[in-house]
């Protein structure tokens, strides 16, 4: 998430003095409330932690118009932030972003990312330093392969946002092309509204709808070509664009082409007419709508505390993923 203009969250004060990780009863590092010089924290949202500057020293090596996004090893499932973590998984989905950054060679808010770039020592590998952009209220979404909320439309009406689809495609059937499915951001809590092209338009304006259009679905036919070079499947993805106030571009904001934001198979087991285990937090959400779990999701309790196999294999899973994507080992 990237802090909008509008955007006015309640800051806390942190205390003047070096950084200091903060205790965290979930046993990881507690970013929501670390003292970073320089830095004073206003937002947390369910996975990321924001952090505005708190003195003159920042904005002069990058602009008033910046903000230090923090992510953090907290992980939603079902519209619920869990008890549990995942080790390591803020420092994956960072440096994971970064790496898809410079792979796609398009504009995005990223300003530094290291130590030596400004980025304080204490959520060095987790936090980079972006551009505040005036983001739009959609989720640009490219999907290649039919599935999840899509195959669910799909078999109800023989289309997805709208769009007509062939007859007899199946879970995980490959499209003729990708295509361009928005939704309508929803309130902290809620989901996410399935919107039409034409629902676009009435949001930001024709011409900017169909550049929002064509910059997501060039962005998953890039990300799409280098992930199956890979091994792996790119069924689908989320990303998200804001105005640069500076320069009047729309920038890629946001993460990009993680296992938060996209839907990744392994290409070497992928059959079409199944589910396809995939490299996210599958393994979280099977746990919890299983028996062992004990939790009604329709009943108005958060979930219970995930068991220690499930975080490390869900840990593995994200780990597995952003080394063979990068082709780099994750320390």
């Amino acid at each position: 998430m990237t802090v909008t203009d509008s955007a006015a969250p309640t800051p806390s004060t942190p205390a003047p003095g070096t950084a200091t990780p903060a205790s965290n009863p979930k046993g990881g590092l507690d970013t929501a409330t670390l003292d970073l010089p320089g830095w004073q924290h206003v937002y947390s949202g369910k996975v990321r932690d924001l952090y505005v500057p708190a003195d003159a020293v920042i904005p002069e090596r990058f602009g008033q118009d910046c903000v230090l996004v923090v992510a953090s090893d907290r992980i939603s499932a079902y519209d619920h932030v869990l008890a549990s973590e995942i080790p390591d998984k803020g420092r994956i989905l960072t440096q994971l972003s970064l790496w898809w950054f410079e792979q796609l060679g398009v504009a995005h808010h990223v300003l530094a990312s290291t130590v030596d770039g400004g980025v304080p020592a204490a959520v060095e590998g987790r936090a980079m330093i972006c551009k505040k952009l005036d983001m739009f209220p959609v989720e640009c979404i490219a999907r290649g392969y039919l599935t999840g909320s899509g195959l669910l439309e799909y078999r109800e009406s023989g289309t997805v946002c709208s769009i007509p689809l062939p007859a007899g495609l199946v879970d995980g059937s490959r499209l003729a092309e990708a295509i361009f499915t928005p939704s309508a951001k929803a309130e902290v809590g809620e989901h996410d509204e399935n919107i039409t092209y034409d629902a676009v338009v009435g949001l930001v304006g024709e011409d900017t709808a169909a550049r929002l259009r064509a910059l997501t679905l060039d962005i998953y036919t890039k990300a799409e070509a280098i992930a199956r070079d890979r091994g792996i499947i790119l069924a689908d993805t989320k990303v998200e664009f804001g105005v640069d106030a500076a320069t009047g571009v729309i920038t890629l904001g946001d993460e990009v082409l993680t296992p938060d934001s996209s839907r990744f198979w392994d290409a070497a087991t992928y059959r079409p007419g199944q589910a396809q285990p995939s490299y996210d937090k599958q393994y979280v959400r099977d746990w919890l709508t299983s028996a062992a779990s004990g939790w009604d999701r329709a009943a108005d309790t958060p979930p219970p505390a995930l068991p220690a196999d499930v975080v490390a294999r869900t840990r593995s899973r994200y780990v597995e993923a952003y080394e063979k994507l990068t082709g780099r080992a994750f320390a």
